[in-house]
């Protein structure tokens, strides 16, 4: 009796379908997390932060998309491109996220408009003036903290790699069906 490795492989339909729910998951928990540090933990977000953002708001719907094309038997086509936008939207994501963290490790200068775009909101009018020289926003070129040596930017860029090499493989998966 022999072991043909080939049969254990995935069709890549279902690799697909297990990447396309993978993504659309990952992704909203990512930006999940980046709006809770936000608005549960206080860290106002910078220029750079809240672009980088963009693609996991447009990949995580695109995401569920592609599964449902999976799931609806649509063309194989459209599941495969949903998830081709969806690397290409990481690949974008990865080059954000690398140039705050260059920025913020002083190797190049930023935008020179960065600021944070959100402030706190008061709800007391007398606190306004105070409360609009207390709240400082955010600098692209300061990172908020550091874990294990990376920023927020530094950390989005390892889920921005392992999300659109997760996204290119599924998009290009060898299929054995027509479509």
């Amino acid at each position: 009796m022999s072991l043909d490795i080939a049969s254990l492989r995935a069709p890549a339909g279902r690799i697909q379908a297990i990447a396309a729910g993978f993504l659309a998951i990952a992704m909203a928990a990512t930006v999940g997390g980046a709006l809770g540090f936000e608005h549960l933990g206080g860290f106002l977000p910078c220029k750079l932060c809240l672009e980088q953002r963009t693609p996991y708001y447009i990949g995580a719907p695109l995401m569920l998309l592609a599964l449902f094309s999976h799931g609806l038997k649509w063309p194989g086509w459209l599941t495969r491109g949903l998830l081709l936008i969806g690397a290409l939207l990481m690949t974008y994501g990865l080059t954000l996220a690398i140039f705050h963290s260059g920025v913020e490790w002083k190797f190049w200068a930023g935008p020179t408009d960065c600021s944070a775009a959100t402030m706190s909101i008061t709800t007391n009018a007398g606190n306004l003036l105070s409360d609009l020289n207390a709240v400082r926003p955010a600098a692209c070129d300061t990172a908020a903290g550091r874990f294990l040596g990376l920023s927020f930017a530094g950390w989005n860029a390892v889920a921005s790699l392992l999300l659109l090499i997760v996204g290119f493989y599924a998009a290009f998966a060898r299929s054995d069906e027509k479509a």
